[in-house]
């Protein structure tokens, strides 16, 4: 069972498969008990019917081991845990205590760390949030998953660790830290098998509190996973996902963390991070859900903190972005002694990420035919654990596992891409100008020595060929984010999801990344600055950007839409244009620079912008609706009604091209298309009062038709 001492009887109903379904009569509104499910049903369980009770009653031997039991071929028949992965954004490994930062205070990690194993050479494939969380619920590289970017969905033909455990009975829930990981927008797909995702609220004005519209403290993910698991913890076993933000830039620590980390406000994000996480295992402590538990604590990526001239993170593969703390704490149990061996081991073999999904379904005695890129970790501890008394900690017999390394978000703007390996203490980073480092002599990857024949580099080489030739998972579509995501992305310091085009035949012919730390880092700044509201700093730091690189395609569209909101339009249009020169393709740029020369008063030069990127516009509500406004501006009626009809289909939710729509039908002499439209509008916004003024509009001219209909002068009769 995966609760232990309850203080009273406990009874179990089992619901034979092809039997009775009923509902706890302990709990009416509770789910449904389908055919195979089993759960607690705190003593009213012999209130349900004869007939359901007899037929659990006299299947129970056969179903014991499908209902609350699973099989491990490794080591036989393994009891259904509870299973809690908490992922720490931006964490460092060597900013954590355990790890060996002894400025920093982060009890619970190190705590969690001596009830558990703690894996010193833990790798994450991807320095973004989005694709290393991707291959953390799918044991997936990027090439597989198909996350590169932001707002691409997780290949529909995959299967994630909530899908799996779901199908296996488990309620599974997911709470999130910022809005980089809503499954509505930034991270289509990342839902997939969960009950409950903590979503965040929608179309928030931009005047509302960062802690509301773009991420939310620790404390507050903590305390609505433990709203959650407390009306859950009497069902089925839980899976649970709690990812806290606070360690990723800008580094805002709440008192009295701010204070105590004055200077290093970084690691007062972490210990912040870490309290929140006390306040987790505490609460899970007094629940009795602990010992019996299976947590997972792990990083998603690193910091740069000035490593290789990078600030923060996404644009290198270096150590400092991609060594993550993971430490996992197995169930403990009498009939698990392996556990109790277990505790305060330390591993030092290389680990990755990846690695975590099938280290859950071995602990939880699940056989998964999925093709993972990962593999269970249980061995490795098993190993440390059970060896002979004097052994060196981290002492492993088995080799380091191969860890892959890519971004793509140099791409965004239009730098080459990176990808990498490392293995057996060496690391390859192919680039424009590739890199070699042993790093048993220089850890911190400071010396070259990439030479194209040498045998190691070669052997790296070939993992990285593989990775590069891998396709992604099938049932990938291309990610759509609009344009009110993008400003999301970039209040959180990212640029964004656009590729634009190149005329490079091949990406190694881009810019090596190494040559743009500093355009990089301006950048970075400068939306973190927009955000803050500091228009005057991002202008100069662009300006700065601009003068290192004035052909870089990104900096002259951040200045245009920053030149948009002070209003300059004339230069909007003229620096987007320019981006468009060099990037043509760029969806985001063909939008800005339409909406400056609207603006301006050019609305011919604006129709046909848009006209001549019209099949880059088709998932840009935006877009649309600005077309459609321009053409009724021009009184183009029947033109409008096209993309404003687009915009809708495109997003329903949303009362802007209803509202332009209406005001078309109207201009046409059609107030009954033009109700119909309000109508739908009124769902989308119901205490619009414009939406009140053109219906009484509509409503007036449609009562005049009906009077001028009336008054129709009957024809002459035809004579016999």
């Amino acid at each position: 069972m995966k609760h232990t001492e309850p203080t009273k009887p406990d009874h179990a109903l089992i619901v034979p498969p092809g039997g009775c379904a009923a509902r706890c009569p302990a709990t009416q509104d509770g789910p449904e008990l389908r055919a195979g499910d089993f759960r607690r049903c705190p003593g009213e369980a012999r209130r349900c019917s004869d007939r359901t009770f007899l037929a659990a009653f006299l299947s129970l031997s056969l179903l014991l081991p499908r209902a609350g039991w699973c099989h491990s071929e490794a080591s036989g028949p393994v009891a259904r845990t509870d299973v809690f992965l908490i992922t720490i954004d931006t964490l460092r490994a060597d900013h954590v205590g355990c790890y060996g930062d002894h400025e920093i205070a982060t009890p619970a990690l190190d705590g969690l760390a001596a009830d558990g194993i703690r894996f010193t050479d833990a790798f994450t494939p991807s320095p973004m949030t989005n694709s290393s969380h991707a291959s953390i619920l799918t044991g997936l590289v990027p090439a597989h998953h198909g996350v590169r970017d932001f707002g691409l969905p997780l290949g529909t033909n995959l299967t994630t660790v909530a899908e799996i455990l779901k199908q296996r009975g488990y309620s599974t829930s997911a709470f999130i830290g910022a809005v980089i990981l809503d499954s509505r927008g930034l991270a289509p797909g990342f839902d997939r098998g969960f009950d409950y995702y903590d979503h965040f609220p929608s179309d928030l004005p931009r005047t509302a509190s960062r802690y509301v519209r773009l991420e939310r403290r620790g404390m507050t993910v903590e305390g609505r996973a433990q709203s959650w698991i407390l009306r859950h913890k009497q069902m089925q076993p839980m899976f649970v996902w709690i990812h806290f933000y606070d360690p990723h830039d800008p580094y805002d620590p709440p008192p009295p963390y701010r204070s105590e980390y004055a200077g290093r406000l970084y690691d007062g994000e972490i210990a912040y991070a870490d309290s929140a996480l006390a306040r987790l295992i505490q609460f899970l402590k007094d629940q009795n859900l602990y010992n019996a538990s299976t947590i997972i604590a792990v990083g998603d990526h690193g910091e740069g903190l000035g490593d290789h001239g990078e600030q923060t993170h996404g644009l290198f593969l270096y150590d400092s972005t991609l060594h993550v703390p993971l430490i996992v704490k197995p169930p403990r149990s009498p009939e698990s002694p392996e556990s109790d061996a277990a505790r305060g081991t330390v591993v030092g073999a290389q680990v990755r990420t990846v690695d975590i999904v099938p280290t859950i379904f071995d602990l939880e005695g699940i056989s998964d035919r999925e093709h993972r890129d990962g593999a269970s970790l249980r061995t490795l501890w098993t190993q440390s654990a059970l060896k002979k008394p004097g052994s060196s900690p981290g002492e492993q017999a088995s080799p380091d596992r191969a860890a892959l390394g890519e971004t793509d978000y140099p791409l965004a703007f239009g730098w080459a891409p990176l990808r990498s390996a490392r293995e057996d203490g060496r690391k390859y980073i192919e680039a424009p100008r590739s890199e070699f480092y042993d790093l048993r002599a220089d850890p911190a990857e400071t010396r070259n020595l990439y030479e194209p024949w040498n045998p190691a580099v070669q052997r790296l080489r070939a993992l990285v060929a593989d990775l590069r030739t891998s396709t992604a998972a099938g049932g990938i579509t291309a990610g759509v984010i609009g344009t009110a995501k993008l400003e999301q992305l970039r209040a959180l310091g990212y640029l964004g999801a656009d590729r634009g085009s190149t005329t490079a035949p091949d990406p190694s012919l881009l810019p090596d990344p190494k040559d743009k730390v500093q355009d990089f880092n301006l950048i970075h700044s400068s939306m973190l600055a927009v955000e803050d509201g500091d228009a005057i700093r991002a202008r100069g730091d662009l300006e700065s950007a601009l003068e290192l690189d004035p052909k870089s395609a990104a900096v002259l569209a951040e200045l245009g839409d920053l030149e948009f909101e002070r209003g300059d339009y004339r230069r909007a249009a003229d620096l987007l244009g320019r981006s468009l020169a060099i990037r043509p393709r760029s969806a985001p740029a063909v939008y800005g620079q339409a909406r400056a020369l609207y603006a301006e008063g050019d609305l011919r030069a604006a129709r046909a912008r848009l006209e001549a990127s019209g099949d880059l516009l088709a998932d840009n509500y935006e877009a649309l609706c600005l077309w459609g406004k321009i053409d009724a501006e021009q009184k183009d009626w029947s033109k409008a009604e096209d993309p404003l009809q687009a915009a809708i289909i495109l997003n329903s939710r949303r009362p802007e091209a209803y509202l332009e729509l209406a005001r078309v039908y109207l201009a046409e002499k059609k107030p009954a298309e033009a109700l119909r439209t309000l109508d739908a509008a009124g769902s989308a916004a119901p205490d619009s009062p414009e939406i009140r003024r053109l219906r009484a509009e509509a409503q007036k001219g449609r009562t005049a038709g009906s009077k001028s209909a009336g008054r129709a002068v009957p024809t002459k009769p035809t004579p016999p």
